[in-house]
C-alpha cells in the first residue's frame, strides 16, 4: 500500500520542484497552496508525512503545524528559505511538533539536485515514524524555564568532567528539554552537536538561551570551557577543543570539512575530546537522528573508558544515530530519552 505525502508550498514551481523529487518514492502524493487548505486535508486525510513551507496567504506554516499536531499529528518536515528570521520561525516549528527541515530548493544556492538527496532520505524517514511516536504528550509542549531552588547559586568549582551530546532529526525539543532541566548550580560543561546550518544554529541558541538561567554559548574559538555553561555547536563547522598553555580548555571551529557528510559533526566533537580529556571524565551521549553519526565515536569514548549511553530505540523519533553507536558496541547503556535527562542532571 503507497504511503500518502502532501506538499504544502503557495509556490507552484516549489510544489513541481518536490513531486518530481518524490515521484520515484512510490508515494501517493497530494499538494496544498496555504496552511488552512493543509489543515483541512490534515485532518481529513492520514498522511504519512507532510511538507510544510512557511511564508503563506491565507495561514502560516507555523499555524498549520500547531493545529495539525493538536488534531491528527503528522511527521511534518519544514521546508525553509535559508534567511535568520526563517531559521527562527523553523525552531519554533519543530518546537510545535514538525520532526525535521529541510532547506528549500534554489534558495541562496542551494540547488534541486543538491537538496534532493537530503529531501529524499528525510522524507523517507519521516514516513516511517510510527504514529504512537507522534502523540508523545510533550511532542508539542515548549519546555518551561526551571526555577532556581532557595539558596541554588552557580557552581563555582574547577572544570571536572565534560557533557557531549550529539543529536539530528527529532533532536531540537529534546535539547530544549535537557537545558530547560539543569539547575543553576549545575557543575559540567554540556556541549551539543545539532545538525543544523549555521543561521539555524545561531536561532536555536537565542532559543536555548530563553529556557535557561546558564549562559548559553553559539560557539566560536576560543569560548572557555566552563562548569555549568551550555554550548551549542555553530553551523558549518565543526566544534574542536584545545588546550591553551594557561591550562584552559577552549573551543575551536574546525573549517575543514574533514570528508564528513555533517558540519558540525558529532564524530568531530567525539574525537577531538578525547585528544585533550581524560576519557574517564567524558559523558558521551547520542539521541535520535538519521544515519550515523557519532557511532564511532561513542565506540571510541567506551573503549578509552568514558560512559556512553544512546536513546533507546522505544523513545527515540528516528532509531538511527543510537542504533549504529549500539550496534558497533559503543554503548555502556541504552535508555529512554526522560532516563537519559535524569543521568545528566545526576552526573557526578
Amino acid at each position: 500500500m503507497s504511503k500518502k505525502i502532501l506538499i504544502v508550498d503557495d509556490s507552484a514551481l516549489v510544489r513541481k520542484q518536490l513531486k518530481g523529487l518524490i515521484q520515484d518514492l512510490d508515494f501517493e502524493i497530494d499538494t496544498a497552496k496555504n496552511g488552512q487548505e493543509a489543515i483541512d486535508k490534515a485532518l481529513a486525510t492520514d498522511y504519512d508525512v507532510i511538507t510544510m513551507d512557511i511564508n503563506m496567504p491565507v495561514l502560516d506554516g507555523i499555524s498549520a503545524v500547531k493545529e495539525i499536531m493538536q488534531e491528527n499529528p503528522t511527521a511534518i518536515l519544514m521546508v525553509s528559505s535559508l534567511t535568520s528570521e526563517n531559521a527562527s520561525v523553523t525552531i519554533e516549528a519543530m518546537e510545535y511538533g514538525a520532526i525535521d527541515f529541510v532547506l528549500k530548493p534554489g534558495t541562496m544556492n542551494v540547488g534541486v539536485a543538491e537538496s534532493g538527496e537530503d529531501i529524499i532520505q528525510k522524507i523517507k524517514s519521516l514516513s516511517r515514524i510510527p504514529k504512537r511516536r507522534l502523540k508523545s504528550p510533550n511532542l508539542s509542549s515548549v519546555p518551561k524555564v526551571r526555577k532556581a531552588e532557595p539558596n541554588e547559586v552557580p557552581f563555582e568549582g574547577e572544570l571536572d568532567k565534560l557533557i557531549l551530546i550529539g543529536v539530528s532529526t527529532g533532536g531540537p525539543r529534546l535539547v530544549e528539554e535537557i537545558v530547560a532541566s539543569l539547575p543553576l548550580n549545575y557543575p559540567h560543561p554540556v556541549c551539543f552537536v545539532q545538525h543544523m546550518p549555521e543561521q539555524f544554529t545561531l536561532a536555536f541558541a537565542e532559543r536555548l538561551a530563553k529556557v535557561t538561567q546558564l549562559p548559553v554559548h553559539h560557539t566560536s574559538t576560543n569560548d572557555e570551557l566552563l562548569p555549568g555553561h551550555i554550548y551549542l555547536a555553530s553551523g558549518g563547522v565543526h566544534l574542536h577543543f584545545r588546550k591553551k598553555t594557561s591550562g584552559k580548555i577552549v573551543t575551536f571551529e574546525e573549517k575543514d570539512k574533514n570528508k564528513r557528510f555533517f558540519q558540525p559533526s558529532v564524530d568531530e566533537m567525539f574525537f577531538s575530546a578525547l585528544k585533550i580529556f581524560d576519557p574517564s571524565k567524558i559523558f558521551g551521549i547520542l539521541l535520535t537522528g538519521i544515519g550515523d553519526d557519532g557511532a564511532d565515536g561513542m565506540v571510541a569514548i567506551k573503549e578509552a573508558g568514558g560512559y556512553t549511553v544512546a536513546e533507546s530505540e522505544e523513545s527515540c523519533t528516528v532509531f538511527g544515530m543510537p542504533q549504529e553507536a549500539f550496534k558497533r558496541g559503543g554503548t555502556c547503556q541504552m535508555l529512554d530519552f526522560k532516563d537519559i535527562v535524569e543521568k545528566i542532571i545526576s552526573y557526578k
